[in-house]
């Protein structure tokens, strides 16, 4: 099968869905499996590069609904530091001749695969921009986001759970927004309300 793009695409999984009350989003089914593993299952089909999905040190039910994805799954052990715990260490884990990455949220429920391709398609590497951005139609940046590998060192220091946003900062001036249909870019599902709503929007005819 041929792949749009060879270059490795990282998934942050490893948050706790501390607002599901009990319920893990990444578990919630979306177009007949759980939303992780359709996220994982989107990466893989786009690239024939690395799929890296960072999540909580195992055991965890999150790794079963990857099995048989040809993903790498990668444990992070200060997962409860924030995001920027996930951002280290799957930028660490790249390969070391990768010459960007895509990274992908993995609660974002509305990305297509032709989404992804689209922001893949806008990556032009060698020239000033460093990076290329999902946005929503209106032109608010979401994701998936590119990263040329001149930043990539950025992400080692890392700390807290600001999401890299300094390092978004710092390159405002060299970013391509890549605009998507809708709100797809940013269209994420904290609550079990927020899934009910949405769900109830899909219902309408």
């Amino acid at each position: 099968m041929a792949h749009p793009f060879t270059f490795p695409i990282i998934i942050l999984a490893a948050g706790q869905s501390s607002r599901m009350r009990g319920r893990d989003k990444l578990m919630e089914v979306v177009d007949g499996a759980p939303l992780l593993r359709r996220q994982a299952a989107m990466a893989r089909g786009v690239t024939s590069g690395e799929v890296i999905v960072a999540l909580p040190v195992a055991p965890h039910p999150r790794y079963g609904v990857l099995e048989g994805l040809h993903v790498t799954t990668l444990p992070v052990p200060h997962a409860q530091e924030g995001m920027n715990a996930s951002l280290r260490a799957a930028f660490a884990a790249l390969p070391e001749d990768a010459p960007c990455a895509m990274l992908l949220l993995a609660d974002l429920p509305e990305l297509q695969a032709g989404d992804l391709m689209r922001v893949a398609d806008a990556t032009r590497l060698g020239g000033d921009t460093l990076i290329w951005r999902g946005a929503t139609q209106d032109g608010a940046p979401g994701h998936p986001v590119v990263f040329a590998a001149s930043l990539f060192p950025a992400f080692s220091v890392l700390t807290g759970d600001n999401g890299g946003r300094d390092i978004v900062a710092s390159a405002k001036d060299r970013t391509v927004l890549v605009r998507l249909p809708g709100n797809r870019a940013r269209r994420d599902l904290d609550t079990p309300e927020d899934w009910a709503a949405w769900r109830a929007e899909r219902c309408q005819p």
